[in-house]
């Protein structure tokens, strides 16, 4: 029995293919931070495991301090993972077939529809050009106006190569910042606030929302999912905001002793980063407890599908809250912008809900075994490691060995886990069989 026999018999998805890329980027990553001239001192391999898992997840959570336990070598390796991450690694492996003049074949095509979460073939390629056409040049620009701000208070070698870095790490919603307090000394600047906020935005609407936005005119030529992505965004970055304003506003640990000015910028930055970005300008360990719960769901939330960022996707929590709205009045289907919502959007969105779920409260129960913090920090950091967000009220650094490992399997399975399985559960199966249906009473 020959080899390339062997290999015909070996049958491995699309998804899966993705899930191996990433964790040999992973492993890969893990063994360039863990060489003496990543890091100003040894480290040990799960640190450096756990630092590559997040920043190829583009999660944020550190055991490490970015900008002072690595060199400028290990900060570049963190910088490539999150970049690679965000966008995908059939994103990089399309750049060099390209670069080597090949073409891609239908398993390529097959593959890097997986990835962006697309349910035709057509204009892959085109696609991905795009994308990466449209990240350098936004990262690009992004980086010169923080660079604007940065180099005169930190002088060009290291006000560039923040700027660079913390452009990067916004755009691919990978919260990783070289200051171990994050952007809290900024939380009342415009410029900083602005740029970082627009970029993990940008970069959390969805690669397909951003190129839909491209060739359309006007809102009504956008496809459906555009709409519902722009409009829930909207509505929901607004709601977050005035909620933590008022949440926030007395609290002398966070905007307490903050003027109205920097009050709303804070309350407006921290409003947006849990969908995925992870970054911070207030402390979060102080913040009051039901601000904690609403943080925690827009992290469970996350970002939009075929974007940089994670969680159950905020299409699919639209979903089953316009389905539930639909129910209560009535209604025998839901409608938004004049367009019904399939039936199987419904049982797709449940199911990533409830695996989503089912994930995160595994979580939370070995982490309460194993992990000697208040019952609070635990729920946020398996919700924050999950949704690949970043943030902490301060259990990261204090995690124990077991602790560190759930916690990197809660972000692998949330940056790829809710891709495969939409498109596991997207495809058409024929049943051989059809059973008599039965009534089971809930509720």
């Amino acid at each position: 029995m020959n080899k390339s026999y062997l290999l015909k018999k070996i049958h491995i998805s699309p998804p899966q293919v993705l899930s191996i890329t990433f964790l040999v980027t992973i492993l890969f990553g893990a063994g360039l931070l863990y060489l003496p001239i990543s890091t100003i001192s040894p480290i040990s391999f799960l640190d450096a495991l756990f630092t590559a898992t997040s920043a190829t997840t583009v999660t944020g959570l550190a055991v490490l301090s970015t900008g002072n336990d690595f060199t400028l070598f290990g900060q570049t390796v963190i910088i490539v993972l999150m970049q690679i991450g965000g966008l995908g690694l059939m994103t990089f492996a399309v750049l060099i077939v390209m670069l080597l003049g090949k073409k891609i074949g239908l398993k390529g095509r097959i593959l890097i529809q997986q990835s962006f979460n697309q349910y035709s073939l057509g204009g892959m390629i085109r696609l991905v050009r795009i994308i990466l056409v449209f990240t350098i040049v936004i990262e690009g620009i992004a980086a010169v106006f923080l660079a604007v701000r940065w180099v005169p208070e930190y002088g060009w070698g290291f006000g560039l190569f923040t700027s660079a870095f913390h452009a990067v790490s916004a755009f691919n919603n990978a919260g990783f910042s070289l200051w171990d307090d994050s952007l809290s000394a900024y939380a009342g600047d415009p410029a900083v606030n602005i740029i970082i906020t627009l970029l993990f935005i940008t970069g959390g609407i969805g690669f397909t929302v951003l190129y839909d936005m491209w060739g359309a005119k006007e809102f009504r030529h956008l496809s459906l999912h555009s709409k519902i992505m722009l409009t829930g965004t909207l509505a929901v970055n607004l709601f977050a905001m005035l909620f933590l304003f008022v949440s926030e506003y007395g609290n002398m640990e966070t905007l307490g002793s903050m003027p109205l000015g920097d009050k709303l910028w804070a309350s407006y930055f921290q409003a947006v980063t849990p969908r995925t970005a992870g970054f911070n300008s207030i402390d979060i360990g102080s913040m009051e407890t039901g601000s904690i719960v609403l943080i925690s769901l827009l992290m469970f939330i996350g970002a939009g599908s075929a974007s940089t960022g994670s969680g159950i996707k905020l299409t699919t929590f639209l979903v089953i809250i316009l389905v539930t709205a639909s129910y209560l009045n009535g209604k025998k289907e839901a409608v938004i912008f004049n367009r019904a919502i399939p039936s199987h959007l419904l049982e797709r969105s449940l199911a990533i809900v409830f695996i989503s779920m089912t994930a995160i409260f595994t979580g939370i129960l070995i982490l309460s075994y194993t992990e000697n913090a208040p019952f609070e920090w635990i729920v946020f950091e398996a919700f924050s490691a999950f949704g690949t967000v970043g943030l902490s009220m301060g259990l990261t650094g204090e995690l124990s060995n077991i602790g560190k490992f759930v916690i990197m399997v809660l972000m692998f399975i949330g940056r790829v886990g809710p891709v495969t399985l939409a498109f596991a559960l997207a495809r058409q199966h024929r049943e051989p069989i059809r059973h008599p249906k039965g009534d089971i009473f809930t509720g």
